[in-house]
């Protein structure tokens, strides 16, 4: 079934740009364009488009706005426009926050090596976030739906997927949660109450890709000061992002979080986001951790950071000792990481596909057996609570 797109930029030369790279794929039918936030809004409204492409500075409404407003009023899978800079980097991750599923680097040199393979990736992440066919005729055959409902209590539970749920009602229900970020569930907090440390984890390691920054945000918030355990975070992302990513979750979190550099040791109660366009790996001893970034500059290995790097050094340096868990996003990276740790006897979860942007990732590990359990986003960071020792 083909997916429908609407192009939202303010120059006439990118949207034709954008129009014509996706087109040459018969799965994918643009059937609109827009030049500001405001019209795309309107638009998103009256065509009921299956992805949205999205610039974020725009005249009359930038697309951060525009994002929101369209997450309130007529939800649709968004895929953002970024210039590489702090600056751009910052507006992206507040547009994820908005809602928007997913972000590519405008230039589409910074993309990938090759026009084709640059081609490829628009439209992969194009068919990847769009919505299933279900949800597609129904939001076609439905008017627009009603504002969605916000809690007053910052405290109040978000709400949990239910058996059967469409794919644009996940989309309207991680919209409401996006705006309820840095709460933490009525349970959460009862469980920092008291700890017995689980002595079978050392390190916790989280893998993930598309839909990650919201995810990462939503368990890490939820997290007491004193976590027993370092974390280790891959989150695929550029270098210009990684930075202002970490200093986001610091702001927000009861944990430490920094972006990991050469040498840290790694301590309980600290967040270690690898840098993009680099490798992170573990080195030393269980007791006596460092982080060892090395720039990789090889064509043979696709992510940078890879969640497989980082895992298969972990699995050589903690063994079974690591609570794993495999997070949304396009792909398969981390699952032969996560085969690794699982030989030693570690711990693999899997975030569950009705909580996930694109369930990529979390499906690799799962169909090959190699996670034993899949969790809600909503669920997650109760359920590491309770693994490592918090009752």
């Amino acid at each position: 079934m083909t997916v429908r797109v609407l192009v939202v930029d303010d120059s006439a030369f990118f949207r034709r740009r954008v129009t014509e790279i996706l087109e040459q794929n018969r799965r994918i039918e643009v059937i609109g364009s827009a030049n500001d936030g405001r019209e795309a809004v309107d638009k998103a409204k009256s065509l009921r488009p299956d992805v949205i492409t999205m610039d974020i500075e725009m005249p009359v409404m930038n697309g951060i706005d525009a994002v929101k407003e369209i997450m309130r009023s007529a939800p649709c899978p968004i895929l953002m426009f970024s210039s590489l800079t702090h600056d751009g980097a910052t507006a992206t991750l507040n547009a994820l926050e908005a809602g928007a599923a997913d972000f590519l680097p405008k230039k589409f040199e910074d993309i990938a090596r090759n026009r084709d393979d640059a081609v490829r990736t628009l439209q992969d992440r194009v068919l990847a976030i769009a919505t299933d066919p279900a949800a597609r005729s129904a939001r076609a055959a439905t008017p627009p739906p009603a504002p969605v409902s916000r809690p007053s209590s910052r405290t109040a539970r978000p709400q949990v997927d239910k058996p059967g749920t469409s794919a644009l009602d996940r989309i309207r229900q991680r919209s409401d949660e996006r705006q309820q970020r840095q709460q933490t569930s009525e349970g959460t907090t009862a469980a920092t109450t008291n700890l017995t440390i689980n002595r079978n984890y050392q390190v916790l390691a989280i893998g993930t890709s598309t839909g990650g920054p919201v995810a990462l945000q939503k368990i890490l918030t939820q997290l007491p000061q004193n976590f027993p355990y370092p974390i280790i975070m891959v989150q695929h992302m550029p270098a210009a992002f990684t930075k202002a990513f970490s200093q986001r979750l610091d702001g927000l979190c009861k944990v430490k979080v920094k972006e990991a550099e050469e040498g840290d040791v790694l301590k309980p109660g600290v967040a270690y986001l690898a840098p993009g366009g680099k490798q992170m790996l573990v080195d030393g001893s269980a007791s006596n951790t460092r982080l060892r970034i090395r720039e990789d500059d090889s064509g043979r290995i696709t992510y940078k950071p890879s969640v497989d790097v980082t895992f298969a050094s972990l699995s050589k340096l903690f063994g079974g000792k690591v609570l794993s868990v495999i997070l949304t996003g396009m792909g398969a990276d981390g699952r032969e990481g996560a085969r690794m740790l699982q030989q030693h006897g570690a711990t693999i979860w899997a975030q569950d596909e009705a909580s996930c942007v694109v369930y990529g990732m979390p499906q690799a590990v799962a169909s090959a057996g190699i996670s034993s359990r899949s969790i809600s986003l909503t669920d997650m960071a109760k359920a590491i609570l309770k693994e490592v020792g918090y009752q």
